[in-house]
């Protein structure tokens, strides 16, 4: 129950305050489709991702299966990874709409491994297999943290737009009507008041 007074200006207040968050309103819907919009591209650069992944991730898949059959388990694990040279992760964020969005890259080359005590061709193709899978790896990350943001992002502004709509905006809605109403029959009290008034006059 609001604990507004009924006037004229009260009810000029109350409309600006409508308006207000009506256009607020809009706005959220506008921001909802920003992100789904986002969102849409993501998955479309994350489906052509993981396509071009599919390829080298077979090709490393069979080189593991080689290199297991070549050294078995506890062989294979024996076996010295490159050593990290100049590699890193580069991460650089680019917001939209206050969210967050990041695009990572392994850039550098790693460093030989050191020599084993077993090496092998099959060694070898492993380690050279997983390697080529790190960058594109790390871009898939990335989209999927982005994606999770956008998702997050989204279902927070859906809501706001909800109780703005289905809440706040009636709330207003119902004030505003029993404002009025109140506004209606005090003028007309008071112009029967004054027409009495005149009346009882000799």
């Amino acid at each position: 129950m609001s604990e507004r007074t009924a006037t004229r200006s009260a009810v000029i207040a109350l409309r600006e305050e409508r308006k207000a968050m009506r256009e607020g309103c809009a706005f959220l819907d506008e921001k909802c489709l920003l992100l789904a919009g986002r969102m849409l591209a993501e998955l479309r650069a994350r489906d052509a991702l993981a396509l071009a992944i599919a390829g080298p991730l077979a090709r490393a898949t069979a080189a593991l299966a080689g290199a297991l059959g070549r050294h078995g388990l506890v062989g294979l694990q024996a076996q010295p990874p490159l050593g990290p040279g100049t590699r890193r992760l580069v991460a650089r964020s680019r917001p939209l709409l206050g969210v967050p969005l990041l695009e990572a890259a392994i850039e550098g080359a790693p460093s030989p491994a050191l020599p084993a005590a077993n090496p092998s061709p099959e060694t070898e193709e492993c380690r050279a297999a997983f390697d080529a899978l790190l960058d594109p790896l790390a871009r898939l990350a990335a989209i999927d943290a982005n994606l999770t943001r956008l998702q997050a992002e989204y279902r927070r502004t859906a809501r706001r737009v909800r109780a703005l709509e289905d809440v706040l905006l009636p709330e207003l809605d119902r004030e505003g009507d029993a404002m009025e109403s109140a506004l209606a029959e005090l003028e007309q009290d008071e112009a029967l008041w004054a027409r009495f008034a005149a009346g009882s006059r000799p």
